[in-house]
């Protein structure tokens, strides 16, 4: 029996000098340990990294060679990393990988599948698994609407996408912008301007990526500079007719108790056992 030829596809990463080396390690073989293997893994190196990181790096390098590294001289940050992945990426289908996440081992198969059968999808995402970094205990599960429709009415109150999961259609993003900065949410800018472009989205109803998380992760999602980047998105989609007046003061509402005047305790509390099922 003749096998059926792979649709050619790349996976973006990043990886910066604060991240584990053996967390690091883990994500990139997942991506390799795949039923579909990827037919480039593009590695953007942000900024100056340990000797531990560079020589998992080198190691990599080695045992791959279609592992390609891009070297950057000082940090420029998640968007600025994304966009340079983005721009050295070959082909026209690209997932997205983080470094210290696991792709379970069918993730690129499912994708793959789902973008050949609907030429018309622009982006596809899935479910995650949130484990704790310390321990391996799962914690919780970041479950997104799967459909076109039903993706774009939940964008009005949350990000609809788990971006750590995503493959899309380079063209497509390209055209909506690319990764813009945007603090801590240049994903769910992305995927507003995408909608706004009409393009289409489908979650996949699976656990796609198991995402290790820690309480930094809840301290991220507070703050002044979270709360008015989240609110300029607000502003964004109310200017843009996504949202009524209405639904943009009680989004901002919302946030700004939960960012701003809520302790990191309780944001933690919150998150693991109402945001998440």
């Amino acid at each position: 029996m003749i096998k059926k030829k792979q649709s050619p596809f790349s996976v973006s990463m990043a990886v910066y000098e604060k991240d584990n080396p053996n967390h690091f390690k883990e994500a990139v073989e997942s991506v390799y340990n795949q039923t579909e293997k990827p037919s480039e893994v593009i590695l953007v190196i942000d900024g100056p990294v340990s000797e531990y990181i560079t020589k998992v790096i080198k190691n990599f390098e080695n045992l791959y060679s279609n592992f390609k590294t891009v070297w950057l001289n000082k940090n420029m940050g998640h968007a600025h990393a994304r966009r340079i992945g983005l721009e050295n990426c070959t082909h026209e289908i690209v997932a997205l990988m983080d470094s210290d996440d696991v792709s379970v081992k069918n993730r690129f198969e499912k994708q793959l599948k789902a973008l050949l059968e609907d030429n018309l999808i622009s982006v596809v995402g899935g479910q995650i698994e949130e484990f704790d970094g310390k321990n391996g205990e799962i914690v919780g599960h970041r479950i997104v609407p799967l459909d076109d429709v039903a993706i774009k009415e939940y964008m009005k109150i949350r990000c609809p996408m788990n971006q750590v999961t995503v493959m899309f259609r380079k063209k497509d993003v390209l055209k909506a912008g690319g990764y813009l900065d945007w603090h801590h949410n240049e994903d769910y800018f992305l995927w507003i301007r995408m909608a706004i472009a009409k393009k289409k989205f489908k979650n996949i109803d699976d656990v796609l990526v198991k995402v290790r998380v820690n309480s930094d992760m809840y301290m991220r999602r507070g703050g002044w500079l979270y709360f008015k980047s989240e609110r300029k998105i607000q502003q964004l989609m109310y200017s843009q007719k996504l949202i009524s007046s209405y639904r943009m003061m009680t989004n901002v509402s919302i946030r700004f108790i939960v960012q701003v005047l809520m302790p990191n305790s309780l944001r933690k509390f919150l998150f693991t056992k109402l945001f998440r099922n």
